[in-house]
């Protein structure tokens, strides 16, 4: 890789999962992998391999290669919990597929842990976006495309953060100058070494919560994006049919899900 460096403001996090699952709701971490670059690019490696506390289903360990074994020594994750959130302290958040999936499984984690780890005031960047929105292909055919090498060590998490980095920063260089034409016919260059930036351009959705089951509309509103009343205001629901509530915090919704509709039913009862 060349000696490109990151703009940043802040230090930046990219991090990489191997889960027993991908239910972000009832899976759970096995290895975790960190890789923290400050903001003069100076980067720190950790890597935390946790039990899980529930079995690793033998599909799974297909993919990551690690078995029940080779955890059940490990420590749970509420042990290392705290050194996990205090190592990510006032960073921002990178990962490939990160915002659909380990952004929120780590969250959920966290909260299960009991430990508050805020997502405000964190840019939240998604390597895979901004991969797809320019260059639609995997992170293997990433690695390759962008960095001109096989990416040894796929599904191994420390291998995989590292590639992600590395991508990413090719990212930044290849797409520097680049211009792309906006609705109006306008031409302008979407990538820049901001995070911000590519912060707005890989953030896809306009979730309340993480797992996106409930969205902002136009009016920038909370409302249901499934089920019965999707599209309908949270607040307004909770107010003609209360039981809605109930049957969501008895349900199988991730945790920080039923933080957030916690939050808006009693914002909606504050206002009545």
């Amino acid at each position: 890789m060349s000696d490109f460096k990151l703009n940043l403001l802040k230090p930046i996090a990219f991090f990489d999962l191997e889960t027993t699952g991908t239910n972000v709701g009832s899976d759970r971490i096995i290895d975790i992998s960190v890789l923290k670059v400050d903001v003069s690019n100076q980067r720190q490696n950790k890597t935390w391999r946790v039990n899980p506390g529930i079995p690793i289903p033998e599909v799974s360990t297909k993919v990551h290669g690690i078995t029940n074994e080779m955890v059940k020594d490990c420590p749970p994750f509420k042990f290392v919990a705290y050194e996990i959130s205090t190592f990510l302290e006032n960073c921002d958040l990178a990962g490939y597929n990160s915002n659909k999936f380990d952004v929120p499984l780590l969250v959920e984690e966290f909260m299960r842990a009991e430990v508050d780890f805020d997502l405000h005031n964190r840019k939240l960047i998604d390597v895979q976006n901004l991969f797809h929105l320019m260059e639609p292909r995997s992170l293997v055919a990433a690695y390759k495309f962008y960095c001109g090498k096989d990416h040894v060590g796929a599904h191994d998490a420390a291998a995989d953060v590292e590639a992600t980095y590395e991508v990413f920063c090719s990212q930044l260089e290849r797409y520097k100058d680049v211009e792309q034409e906006d609705q109006k016919g306008n031409l302008f260059k979407p990538v820049r070494n901001d995070m911000q930036v590519i912060s707005d351009l890989t953030t896809r959705t306009r979730n309340v919560d993480l797992a996106g089951r409930v969205v902002y509309n136009d009016k920038g509103e909370e409302i249901f994006n499934f089920g019965k009343y999707k599209d309908k205001p949270v607040k307004e629901v909770f107010k003609n049919d209360p039981g809605y509530y109930g049957w969501m915090m008895q349900g199988d919704f991730p945790a920080y899900t039923k933080k957030v509709i916690t939050r808006l039913r009693l914002e909606m009862r504050q206002q009545t």
